[in-house]
């Protein structure tokens, strides 16, 4: 599963009933678990991975969650804090839910996520580690050179006259965002690039998804968004008047000539480029 995938299955779980036994599986079936993975932490005795000593769910090396009476979220958290289980098996986040309140933390640095029940899928992000997925992707080569522009393999079906307008419209798009994140218009460090980074699968193969949702958002005013569906994780960035967004892309998904590795690393590597954009663009 891909971040954007994982975002989608956080959502459906926040948006169904809460049931107390199965929360912990589901949770953890929505961050990529397999199913022999989730059987084995729910089988009793010898053969199970559960090794919560708590009455709760601990996934050796990744999470231990416990679903506790209604109030009781804050002091079930502590006592997750300071479970000998926790400890042993070198678990890297807590979980507490009464199926009202949630809260989590992530014990190798600290960082918290407190909120109602509901807005669970606001926090994806904050376990993506769960899957394996870090939050910043990290690139390879560093210098934008002569090789990012190499990875743009001649795409046939782009390289025609009627298709040459969107192909300038869309690069417009991305040139537009790499100026914001550099001049701090998305008054975030990174949002664009890391955005994508993060959203996007190993292979890049759901990248022109990623931007599709991100343009989508810039199309509209915040108070608008929520009526047309836009996922959580796009609500980030600021909407963007003028009409550059207005309209859809290409979704076929065939960048670069069915190289998506290769335009996704080369989109990396352009915001990596040390001068980054310069402002006499959009004058």
């Amino acid at each position: 599963m891909n971040a954007v995938e994982i975002e989608e299955a956080v959502s459906r779980l926040a948006e169904s009933p809460f049931d107390p036994a199965e929360f912990p599986f589901a949770f953890l079936e929505a961050f990529s678990n397999k199913a022999t993975t989730i059987k084995r932490l729910r089988s009793q005795g010898k053969d199970s991975t559960n090794q919560s000593d708590l009455g709760g769910v601990l996934q050796r090396h990744n999470i231990h969650i416990k679903v506790c009476a209604v109030g009781a979220v804050g002091e079930t958290l502590t006592a997750l804090r300071e479970s000998p289980a926790t400890a042993r098996h070198k678990v890297k986040f807590i979980l507490a839910t009464d199926g009202i309140s949630f809260e989590a933390e992530n014990l190798v640095d600290g960082e918290t996520v407190a909120c109602d029940y509901p807005n669970l899928s606001d926090h994806f992000g904050f376990f993506l580690h769960l899957a394996g997925i870090t939050t910043v992707k990290q690139i390879r080569e560093n210098a934008f050179d002569i090789k990012a522009t190499g990875r743009l393999k001649e795409n046939p079906e782009w390289d025609q006259a009627d298709r040459r307008e969107q192909m300038n419209h869309f690069m417009a798009r991305l040139i537009f965002c790499f100026f914001a994140e550099d001049t701090n218009i998305f008054h975030s460090d990174g949002l664009f690039t890391q955005t994508v980074a993060q959203m996007s699968a190993g292979d890049a193969s759901n990248t022109h998804e990623v931007l599709a949702e991100i343009f989508r958002a810039m199309a509209m005013p915040l108070a608008d968004r929520g009526a047309v569906g836009i996922r959580n994780w796009a609500n980030g960035f600021p909407y963007a008047n003028g009409g550059l967004f207005s309209g859809g892309v290409d979704d076929s998904g065939d960048c670069g000539g069915g190289r998506a590795r290769d335009v996704g690393d080369a989109l990396y590597e352009c915001a990596e480029y040390p001068e980054g954009a310069e402002s006499v663009v959009f004058g």
